[in-house]
């Protein structure tokens, strides 16, 4: 298990890090509409999902300058050539992961913190793996400074899963891969779900889910996405 870095000052792309606004009664308003304009009224019904996604501060899992822009419909750009996908995106994947309070969930692509924050509101403690190690370093604190203690971030290639704290019940995948990668498929437990976008950046990818029932896996194309590429180390 790795340990949280407390760092007081980084230098990112988009200028000094961490300088976070409080949360307040303002942006709890607005995780509110969020979830019920942009979540909830597209289909998302999974309670500990909604509630997770009222709960995570979302603006304090960005750079300072797009903290306006946090609750807004769309992705977002955090450093490294590296997106946080829309608030919508991040529910739907994680209620299609079925993810429950006892779960076991894997996260690859740690970005910004964010998608481990709203597992993190779910679960007992969750796993995450980041490549670039800026962004792993930046999601340690971030996910610290908001509170949530319960995340174990590693920094390596996402590819290769986290083989010592398997099997997992969820496995969520936040860049694209051009198939699925079976270190992943060997670290799900039997029953166990994986959502991943498959494809390239050149291509239409597509939103799989990846259920293991014994030794048959089986998939499902769920939706059309675009997420940047799975970095490899």
């Amino acid at each position: 298990m790795s340990k949280l870095l407390f760092i007081p000052i980084l230098v990112c792309l988009f200028g000094t890090f961490p300088v976070q606004a409080k949360d307040t009664d303002r942006t709890r308003e607005l995780r509110e509409k969020m979830v019920t304009e942009q979540i909830a009224a597209r289909g998302v019904q999974d309670k500990y999902v909604l509630d997770a996604m009222r709960a995570v501060p979302r603006h304090l899992f960005i750079p300072e300058w797009g903290e306006r822009l946090a609750y807004e419909d769309r992705p977002l750009p955090i450093g490294y050539g590296q997106t946080m996908s829309q608030p919508y995106i991040v529910a739907y994947m994680t209620e299609m992961a079925k993810v429950k309070p006892d779960s076991r969930v894997l996260e690859i692509g740690a970005g910004s913190g964010y998608q481990a924050a709203v597992l993190a509101q779910i679960v007992k403690h969750a796993y995450t793996i980041e490549v670039i190690p800026q962004l792993a370093q930046q999601a340690e604190v971030r996910l610290h400074n908001a509170g949530y203690n319960n995340v174990s971030v590693k920094q390596a290639d996402g590819y290769y899963g986290w083989a010592e704290h398997a099997p997992f019940d969820a496995i969520i995948v936040t860049a694209a891969a051009p198939h699925i990668p079976p270190p992943l498929i060997e670290q799900l437990k039997d029953g166990g779900r994986m959502i991943i976008p498959v494809g390239t950046s050149y291509m239409v990818q597509m939103l799989v889910l990846v259920t293991k029932v014994g030794s048959e896996v089986r998939t499902q194309n769920l939706l059309p996405v675009r997420f940047v590429p799975l970095t490899r180390g």
